[in-house]
């Protein structure tokens, strides 16, 4: 079934690797395939990637875009590991993060790290 995306006024989405930039006016449209889609407001830069909760998102991010789970492995078990270290509570979510990354759900896994970006956002400002 095709996903329907509605953008405001250049607003930005990410499919695979490129990047649709709108024009100055509210528009929808349909997309009909595997592609791995994104709206910017939810994408993670390198350089944004300052705290160990980004830093993973970062990661299972370019996994999902680049559709190269393998090759960012390493680099995201680490990450785990650093956010479990910085925070003990998260076990249960981390757990569930690798269980969708293990079964390929790497979209599931960016909204379960959401939650801990913004738990981790909320510890900081308190």
């Amino acid at each position: 079934m095709p996903l329907r995306v509605e953008l405001k006024p250049f607003e930005r989405i990410v499919i695979g690797e490129t990047v649709l930039i709108n024009s100055g006016t509210r528009t929808s449209f349909l997309i009909d395939g595997e592609a791995p889609i994104l709206r910017e407001r939810d994408t993670v830069t390198a350089e944004t990637a300052n705290t160990p909760a980004r830093r993973l998102y970062h990661c299972v991010q370019t996994m999902y875009l680049k559709n190269e789970v393998q090759r960012y492995r390493t680099a995201y078990l680490g990450f785990v590991k650093e956010l479990r270290e910085a925070d003990a509570s998260t076990r249960e979510a981390l757990d569930l993060v690798n269980r969708h990354v293990a079964d390929g759900a790497l979209y599931k896994a960016l909204k379960e790290i959401r939650k801990l970006m913004q738990r981790e956002q909320q510890r900081a400002a308190a």
